[in-house]
């Protein structure tokens, strides 16, 4: 299913908008209409994910406190499709449009029940509510934004992946390969092609191939750490498929389902066995498709 967010702007979609923020926010705890909004809206920047039909799935808020301090209020996802990392792409939007109009902090109120998302995006807690007399009290959390902290979910464990790759791999580093975001569902890499560049001024093959064999190893090492697994990765076999020069913005992208095999397995001390597919793009156009078999060497007991 595709999905795309949008700023709704139409009567239509402000509806939708609307709609949907009250039957999840407003309506389980028998709030009435009209609840679901207030005066900040008419000063806030409102992001919306619709799937292909135009239907509203997802929504968020962000508004300003001060030109230092933007908060994100309102995030809701219809509750069939949560957990399908579709709250990280709204946190995303929210949180680049903060940085663009020079936040320097961004600001979020959870109850328990959402606490552990909004940690896992890099928040951290400022005030700690008292849950145990008030269930519904809220904590409030931040997160302080620059240029080193632009990765929205899992930041320091993205952050440890690249210091590994440039203390165990360092051809890593003088291919400036860089981690670029993570969402949970989503990896993407990318290199400097200055540091990349053939005598035809486009990009090694041999360096196309690093940087989706790195893209595989780290989606595959970020996955164990989601499932709360231990292994040593290794790359057993890769092919790669070139379908153009690379001339301008080496990107390489691979999804959760493009990650094939079971890693559960090492549970019981076995190695896993994975396929994984990873595409790599000049800016927006493909250029290469790689598929790597990874091993993950189970620890024995």
């Amino acid at each position: 299913m595709q999905y795309t967010i949008i700023q709704p702007s139409t009567e239509q979609q402000l509806n939708d908008y609307f709609q949907l923020r009250w039957e999840v926010l407003r309506k389980p705890f028998k709030r009435p209409r009209g609840s679901e909004q207030d005066e900040y809206d008419q000063v806030s920047e409102h992001c919306m994910l619709v799937d292909a039909d135009q239907q509203a799935i997802g929504i968020g808020r962000l508004h300003f406190n001060s030109p230092e301090e933007a908060q994100i209020r309102f995030m809701a996802v219809k509750p069939d499709l949560q957990g399908e990392g579709h709250g990280v792409r709204i946190i995303q939007f929210l949180e680049l449009k903060a940085r663009d109009q020079g936040a320097t902090r961004v600001i979020i109120n959870s109850r328990d029940t959402t606490l552990g998302f909004y940690l896992k995006c890099g928040y951290e807690l400022k005030e700690e509510a008292d849950t145990v007399n008030n269930p519904m009290a809220e904590h409030q959390l931040v997160k302080y934004i620059d240029a080193s902290n632009h990765i929205i979910y899992r930041p320091r464990w993205c952050h440890e992946l690249q210091q590994t790759w440039q203390q165990q791999i360092p051809i890593s580093d003088a291919m400036g390969i860089r981690i670029y975001q993570y969402t949970g569902r989503s990896l993407e890499t990318r290199a400097n092609l200055a540091r990349n560049v053939n005598v035809h001024d486009t990009m090694f093959a041999g360096s196309i191939y690093s940087l989706a064999t790195l893209t595989g190893w780290g989606m595959v090492q970020l996955q164990l750490q989601e499932k709360e697994l231990d292994g040593a990765v290794v790359l057993a076999e890769g092919s790669i498929k070139y379908l153009k020069p690379l001339a301008s913005e080496p990107r390489a992208v691979v999804y959760l389902e493009d990650l094939h095999g079971n890693m559960q397995v090492l549970r019981k001390h076995k190695n896993a066995h994975l396929n994984v597919d990873v595409t790599v793009y000049d800016e927006d156009t493909p250029v290469a498709y790689f598929n790597g078999r990874y091993v993950v060497k189970a620890q024995r007991p």
